[in-house]
């Protein structure tokens, strides 16, 4: 990180959703860099942060195996400000007390503000925030004065200011906390001091000097799957290291209609990029014979990756892995105090006596901001807003065991729906869209004769960092005309539905 920068560090808890904190805190300006929650105080201190944030997270601080984080950090002079389950271990460590709720807090709640200074300052007295917390402090540690407080929470936020230690039980992150983008800042700017000058721009040169540190003299190859984040992985390399690394498309089987042949005359043709072109679609779909599990099938699909990448390297001499992946495939993956939702392939699918060192430039961001980085090193329209594509690719969109005639009926189904989005000038205003080849089959009438086929569902969702989606209002006539073409042109099917589900409950991919 260059020496003019300032950082601030912020120690993950568990919760599915810390890497918004992370985010909030760019957005207004400011570096940040993830830990985990039992980082010592020798690794913190040697980022210099001129500001620490403790995330919330899915435990109770009084459980024998809660997350702790190091007790010195309260001593070392350097502004900590907690957030729900943050503040609580605060508390706790402090001398508070911390006890479950008579009346748990889950969504928007009226926060009665008592102290503008610090955290409030430009805030009315009375404002809403979003709550989600089964436990709270009924007393605070000594030194600590209560700044503002609700309903069901005595001590809604807390500070020891001659220590610079701040606290919130509520989630100043998300959108529902009315002024939460300014609390924050009021921390950052106020209490940090920071001065609000990082950008994309920034970002770029400190990603390309830590892949320059990592490879060093060494070689590289890249798992180029032709969407934006792979891309911009390989672009940031190519920037770092040049020719020593070596762009590897795997074409699995498992690919939309003509993404091989796209991805092929994008980067090598276009960008002029140094690509390597496998052939794996008969490896890949055989290893998937029998399989119906989502999950075997991503460590399958993994494996199988690491080791078509292991061979290709040999030629290569490189000693390092580069990959595309993002905050939300390491998220929903499992951390250390995480829940697994799913493993992505590049992240919970990778066998442990991998040979090559992974570098993952992208792996604190979210899409938009990896598009961001996208147009900054100049890549394309298409390919900067392409939607996001799973590694698994169309195995996880074929419920139920991957054959190559599933992958042919979903392939086409696909296609229609994508090229019907770009038509109607709706692939841009949706995040991601998607058809799914569910496992089951269903009566139908065609030609005046009786069907028995295939169903498929079609999935389109808006979001602004994966994290979170809703289903995207589509309009009924696009729909009916996507279906009419899917049941006319698509031989073995019979029906077409639309999932109207959000994230969460769901997911955006089926499996």
């Amino acid at each position: 990180m260059p020496e003019h920068e300032q950082l601030v560090v912020i120690l993950d808890f568990g919760a599915q959703y810390s890497q918004l904190i992370g985010r909030r805190v760019r957005e207004s300006r400011v570096y940040c860099e993830i830990l985990p929650h039992d980082a010592s105080l020798e690794e913190i201190l040697k980022k210099r942060p001129i500001g620490v944030i403790l995330t919330g997270g899915p435990s109770s601080v009084y459980s024998e195996d809660a997350p702790m984080c190091d007790p010195r950090l309260f001593s070392a002079d350097i502004p900590v400000l907690g957030i729900c389950y943050g503040m609580q271990l605060m508390g706790l460590m402090l001398g508070g007390t911390v006890r479950r709720a008579e009346f748990r807090e889950y969504g928007k709640a009226e926060l009665i503000i008592r102290d503008h200074d610090d955290l409030f300052s430009g805030i009315n007295s009375v404002t809403q925030c979003w709550m989600s917390h089964g436990d709270h402090i009924t007393a605070p540690p000594k030194g600590c004065k209560i700044l503002a407080s609700t309903v069901n929470s005595p001590v809604a936020a807390m500070a020891d200011r001659n220590r610079r230690l701040f606290g919130v039980q509520f989630h100043p992150e998300v959108v529902h906390t009315v002024e939460g983008k300014r609390i924050l800042e009021n921390f950052l700017f106020g209490v940090c001091g920071s001065r609000g000058t990082w950008d994309i721009g920034c970002f770029v040169e400190q990603a390309i000097s830590k892949i320059g540190e990592q490879v060093g003299d060494g070689y590289a190859v890249c798992g180029l799957s032709g969407g934006v984040d792979s891309a911009v992985a390989a672009l940031l390399t190519h920037r770092a290291i040049g020719d020593r690394l070596t762009s590897i498309f795997v074409d699995h089987g498992l690919l939309r209609k003509n993404e091989a042949e796209q991805v092929v005359a994008l980067f090598r043709d276009e960008l002029g990029m140094k690509l390597v072109h496998v052939d794996a679609r008969e490896r890949f779909v055989s290893q998937l014979k029998g399989v119906e599990d989502p999950e075997t099938k991503r460590k399958i699909i993994g494996e199988t990756f690491i080791r078509v990448f292991e061979e290709e390297a040999i030629a290569t001499g490189a000693q390092f892995l580069v990959q595309g992946t993002v905050y939300p495939d390491v998220i929903e993956s499992g951390t250390k105090s995480a829940a697994v939702i799913k493993s992505h392939h590049n992240v919970g699918g990778l066998p442990k006596d991998m040979k090559l060192e992974l570098v993952e430039p992208l792996r604190e961001l979210f899409k938009d901001e990896v598009r961001a980085v996208g147009k900054q090193l100049g890549l394309r329209h298409e390919v900067v807003m392409r939607h996001p594509f799973p590694g698994p690719g169309l195995a996880i969109r074929v419920l139920g065991e991957v054959t190559e005639e599933r992958l042919s009926v979903l392939r086409e189904a696909d296609a229609i729906f994508i090229e019907e989005l770009k038509k109607a000038d709706l692939y841009d205003k949706v995040w991601q869209a998607l058809a799914v080849l569910l496992p089951v089959k269903s009566v139908g009438v065609m030609g005046d004769e009786r069907t028995y086929s295939n169903a498929v569902a079609l999935r389109a969702v808006t979001s602004e960092d994966a994290m979170t989606a809703d289903w995207a209002k589509l309009p009924y006539d696009f729909l009916e005309k996507v279906a009419v073409r899917i049941v006319n042109e698509v031989k073995g099917v019979n029906r077409v539905v639309y999932d109207i589900t959000s994230k969460p409950p769901g997911t955006i991919e089926w499996e």
